[in-house]
């Protein structure tokens, strides 16, 4: 990510994610204070024209997060009863990851640059960099009620790896299903 751009790609996730998150990281201000606080550069590619953002790819693996955290990153936004409660909804969508998988941690794309093939590059570009790094799979999560992301996926060779139904997802996350999809690098 360009240097001084972590303000513009907190907005760019918030954008692309603040349905899914509102209920947990709200209210917005707030939520995109601690996404700024937290994402990491180093977990992300992005893409610009003229010096102006236009869309952010952020993974997560063995090395760390593009929106990570920690309890007391929380608790400096939310304060110690907001932090801790945010952090057990979080732990509710936590996974695993094999050695050999990076997780794509968000892919947003500012609307003006939607349908321009922003998203399709920065995966092209995040699978070049996994493969050189050496890991065999990116891995990512498509919630059910999003299949314009999901035919993206599908376009650029994702498979679906498997399904997750959670109550506790739906009600703190408004998200029923989780289709966890799969990209073999080899």
């Amino acid at each position: 990510m360009p240097a001084g751009s972590a303000a513009e790609a907190a907005r760019l996730y918030w954008l692309a994610f603040g349905g899914k998150l509102g209920p947990v990281m709200g209210p917005e201000a707030r939520a995109i204070r601690f996404i700024e606080r937290v994402l990491s550069p180093a977990h992300a590619l992005s893409a610009t024209r003229d010096g102006r953002l236009l869309g952010v790819i952020g993974v997560r693996g063995a090395g760390g997060a593009f929106v990570g955290g920690t309890a007391s990153d929380l608790r400096a936004v939310y304060g110690r009863f907001g932090g801790s409660w945010r952090r057990l909804a979080f732990s509710v969508v936590a996974d695993e990851l094999p050695a050999d998988t990076l997780a794509i941690d968000g892919l947003a794309v500012d609307t003006e640059a939607r349908g321009q093939g922003v998203g399709a590059a920065l995966i092209g570009a995040l699978a070049g960099e996994a493969r050189r790094q050496g890991y065999t799979r990116l891995r990512l999560e498509v919630a059910a009620g999003n299949p314009r992301a999901r035919r993206l996926y599908e376009r650029l060779g994702f498979e679906v790896a498997g399904e997750t139904r959670s109550a506790l997802s739906a009600a703190l996350f408004h998200v029923h299903t989780r289709t966890r999809m799969e990209l073999a690098l080899g």
